[in-house]
């Protein structure tokens, strides 16, 4: 779950540096996170330049945002699957919690 916010922070900041800063972790993290997903699929998730006098930056490559697509699909449907329980569960408990 964190490797997919991950990717999705990346998409939306633009770097794997600010996507880390942006989830309270390293560049030296995040950027061994992202590139042990690069290594995890037959291709890579991110493509990342390499920064200079213009900068670097990274983006999610087109089976990247594939793969986040699927995971929340995933999770979503997984979710919906179990609603029920959880509303049973979250019936039966003497104590309210603000989560249920």
């Amino acid at each position: 779950h964190g490797k997919i916010r991950l990717l999705e922070a990346v998409r939306d900041h633009g770097s794997i540096s600010a996507a880390g800063r942006s989830m309270g972790m390293s560049y030296r993290r995040a950027w061994l996170l992202t590139d042990e997903l690069n290594h995890l699929f037959e291709e890579p998730v991110i493509d990342a330049k390499h920064g200079g006098p213009g900068g670097g930056g990274a983006t999610l490559t087109l089976f990247g945002h594939h793969v986040v697509q699927r995971y929340r699909l995933i999770e979503a449907k997984a979710h919906a699957a179990v609603a029920a329980d959880l509303a049973a569960l979250a019936g039966a408990l003497t104590i309210q919690s603000p989560d249920c």
